[in-house]
């Protein structure tokens, strides 16, 4: 891939491409590169706090680390949170599930400095699949962490089905996924409060993390553990 040119307020479209979701543009804008989802902007490459956050605040809701940690990661995106998950040392694997090939692919040429790399550690295993496919299959699992960032928030899905993740027979199959010690972790652009009561139905110890933003309500991170008994 050639390198664009471009003034800092002239995004730059680097590649197009079919995805299983509609059509995703890589743009360069400035020193930052973008991707667009069926015309409606995804993410960036240009803070990535609050997915950083995702991840830090759900290991440690783990506590200390004597047992070496498995971590499933639900959305590749630009590779802030991988890359945050593998500079813990009690990290000892982590599984992204990523559905678009695109998006794999450019972390091997323009987004690879913000994930580091880490698509060559050895403790990543890369799954090219719908989550909502993985967390149906039986053969998952179990993981300490589930960091869910395929979305905007439970209240604005990429796509429709993908809200299933978020109704109460989603979570269940997430919950199902949990060690014992285990933690859920959802990324939102918004607070989602019938979402946040949902968990309180499933979880003992829910939190909402405010992560402010430049403009705009403040991004949410939900983290839940300890799952009531059933029945």
């Amino acid at each position: 891939m050639g390198h664009a040119t471009g003034t800092a307020g002239e995004p730059v479209v680097i590649e197009r491409a079919a995805g299983a979701g509609g059509e995703l543009v890589l743009r360069r804008h400035g020193a930052h590169y973008e991707i667009i989802s069926n015309g409606v902007f995804l993410m960036d490459t240009r803070n990535g706090e609050s997915e950083r956050l995702l991840v830090r605040a759900a290991i440690d809701e783990l506590g200390a680390l004597d047992e070496p940690a498995r971590l499933l990661i639900g959305g590749l995106g630009v590779g802030f949170s991988l890359a945050e998950a593998l500079t813990v040392p009690g990290v000892a694997h982590v599984t992204v599930v990523e559905r678009e090939p695109a998006v794999i692919a450019w972390h091997a040429t323009a987004l690879r400095p913000w994930s580091r790399g880490a698509l060559d550690d050895p403790r990543v295993t890369v799954q090219t699949a719908d989550l909502l496919d993985v967390v149906a299959s039986p053969a998952t699992g179990p993981f300490d962490a589930l960091c869910l960032d395929i979305d905007n928030g439970p209240d604005w899905t990429v796509t429709p089905g993908n809200a299933r993740l978020y109704a109460p027979t989603g979570l269940d199959a997430l919950t199902a996924l949990l060690t014992p010690r285990g933690v859920l972790a959802v990324w939102s652009a918004n607070a989602a409060p019938a979402f946040e009561a949902l968990l309180r139905d499933r979880f003992t110890h829910v939190q909402a993390r405010s992560v402010p933003v430049p403009r705009g309500e403040p991004d949410i991170v939900y983290l839940a553990r300890g799952p009531r008994p059933t029945g």
